[in-house]
């Protein structure tokens, strides 16, 4: 019974550093880019969209699914970016071991 009591800690202090470094991945970011650099998005790492800044010269009425296509493209690779951001962070804690959900 005493290994049981073991694994229970050992996944108690997993759970509280766990805890922790998603509070500390809310505050680092990644950032991407898109059309050579007009279109910059932020994420965090809680796969929240921080910022979005357009260059003016990107603007252009006649082709605004240009636009919106290089938005598209650029919060996309924020978003994939954050996650491969949370996924080494998680592997760092976890060993490699690979938990659902997370």
């Amino acid at each position: 019974m005493k290994g049981m009591g073991n694994m229970l800690k050992q996944a108690q202090k997993l759970q509280s550093k766990m805890l922790k470094m998603q509070d500390e991945l809310a505050d680092k970011t990644v950032e991407a880019t898109a059309g050579g650099g007009m279109i910059k998005v932020v994420a965090n790492g809680r796969n929240q969209i921080l910022s979005i800044q357009i260059e003016k010269e990107v603007v252009d009425p006649d082709d605004v699914e240009m636009l919106q296509d290089l938005i598209l493209a650029a919060t996309n690779d924020a978003l994939a970016k954050s996650q491969e951001m949370v996924s080494g962070e998680m592997g760092k804690l976890t060993g490699g071991l690979k938990i659902p959900g997370m």
